[in-house]
């Protein structure tokens, strides 16, 4: 049996941790996407405070893979 999936890029953030930017973007896709399957990191940033030099804001790009269905079956 042969599988197709679908993959988006998507952005999240987090005033806590990457991974916590990283699930902030999968609970959005959750809530219109079924099916999803996995996640590849693509790249982590932050947002420093110039007058502290303290990391504020956390940034994780994902690509997520989510199961596409033939509407035929």
């Amino acid at each position: 049996m042969a599988r197709v999936a679908k993959v988006v890029e998507l952005i999240g953030t987090s005033d806590e941790s990457w991974e916590a930017a990283a699930q902030v973007a999968i609970e959005e896709a959750r809530k219109t996407l079924r099916g999803i399957h996995g996640i590849k990191i693509k790249d982590m940033t932050a947002r420093v405070d110039p007058e502290t030099g303290r990391l504020v804001e956390y940034r994780t790009s994902i690509d997520l893979s989510f199961g596409v269905m033939d509407e035929e079956r």
